[in-house]
């Protein structure tokens, strides 16, 4: 019986290796779809961030900026601090609306830029009156504090009277303003207010202020005293 020759296998032909030039197309390829990933991460960590700092009741918001002389910006700090943006938001102390008003504050605020207008406290359910009933305050609070966030915060929250004993009793350092804030309420208001501002400048940079056509709430007067009812937030 003759013995079989086993036959060697068949070598397999070896891949050939991509040229300098294929190489040099695959990386910017894997580049380019690195970046479009990190481009789409970013773009939806985006809209996560607009979806919770938002730029609810807009046509408000930038009319009564406007009128006011104060940055749209810091309203939507205010009114996401204060009430999440529920028009129907109720406190415990029944500060009511977007912009949380006690009907001490309400009616101080209709004697000063309504005064002959059919309003009623329930009628701060409204957005377009709470919004400009809040902005009226609040720029009133910046008015008297020197233009300074912080300490008109904390007078939006706590009253002009709370702020200027503070100011009085040696929070201030220019007799002013507030270097600190040592009631544990305010202080996470003011955090609050002044932390969302932040985020929305870094989120909607090309907002302009809104201060064509506006007079300040000091020229609407407002040597009056403020009522000293905090806000609800």
């Amino acid at each position: 019986m003759q013995n079989e020759q086993t036959r060697p296998a068949a070598r397999r032909p070896r891949a050939a290796r991509p040229t300098p030039r294929q190489l040099a197309v695959l990386l910017a390829v894997a580049a380019l779809a690195f970046l479009l990933a990190v481009l789409s991460l970013r773009g939806g960590y985006s809209q996560m961030e607009e979806q919770t700092y938002p730029e609810k009741y807009g046509e408000y918001v930038e009319y009564y900026a406007g009128k006011y002389a104060l940055d749209p910006l810091i309203l939507y700090a205010v009114i996401r601090t204060e009430s999440g943006f529920d028009p129907n938001a109720q406190s415990g102390v029944d500060a009511r609306g977007l912009m949380q008003i006690t009907e001490e504050t309400f009616e101080w605020i209709k004697g000063r830029i309504a005064p002959d207008e059919p309003l009623v406290f329930a009628d701060l359910y409204d957005p377009e009156t709470n919004v400009r009933f809040g902005s009226y305050y609040f720029a009133c609070c910046l008015d008297r504090y020197a233009g300074d966030l912080a300490t008109a915060a904390a007078a939006y929250h706590s009253g002009w009277g709370t702020v200027d004993r503070l100011i009085e009793g040696g929070h201030s350092l220019d007799g002013e303003t507030l270097v600190s804030f040592p009631y544990p309420q305010m202080k996470r208001y003011v955090e609050k207010v002044t932390g969302s501002y932040a985020r929305y400048q870094q989120l909607y940079p090309a907002e302009e202020t809104g201060t064509e056509d506006a007079g300040t709430a000091e020229e609407a007067g407002t040597e009056a005293a403020a009522p000293a009812v905090p806000s609800a937030a």
